[in-house]
């Protein structure tokens, strides 16, 4: 499936900044799963690498802030012609994810893409 990754995900500054501040206060041993819209909706979660097991069904779309970012190999079939822009506003953060309580939030922003190959 690696092999197969169409898709890119980048980040703004704004959260390349909540990135590290979070790296600050938990570590730089962190992950980026985008969440396919369970509790938290469509939000990207951020998490330490011991609290979440990466499965066979996860896809590693690449990295933003040196932290690597995966979603469901499920939702990448979907959004595979989908490119990624993570953001960061203010507001709270998904339930089980790192940037709740810092009062800013990451959130996903995409723009449709083809490409030749």
């Amino acid at each position: 499936m690696q092999d197969d990754v169409k898709m890119r995900v980048t980040a703004t500054d704004d959260a390349l900044t909540l990135i590290q501040t979070l790296k600050d206060k938990y570590g730089s041993e962190l992950l980026f799963h985008q969440s396919g819209g369970c509790c938290d909706g469509s939000a990207p979660m951020l998490f330490q690498q011991d609290d979440y097991i990466v499965g066979d069904q996860d896809v590693l779309i690449g990295e933003i802030g040196a932290v690597p970012f995966y979603m469901n190999a499920d939702q990448y079939e979907r959004w595979k012609h989908t490119d990624l822009v993570i953001d960061a506003i203010d507001g709270i953060g998904g339930m089980f994810s790192l940037d709740n309580g810092s009062g800013r939030r990451f959130l996903t922003r995409s723009d449709v893409c083809i490409r030749e190959s």
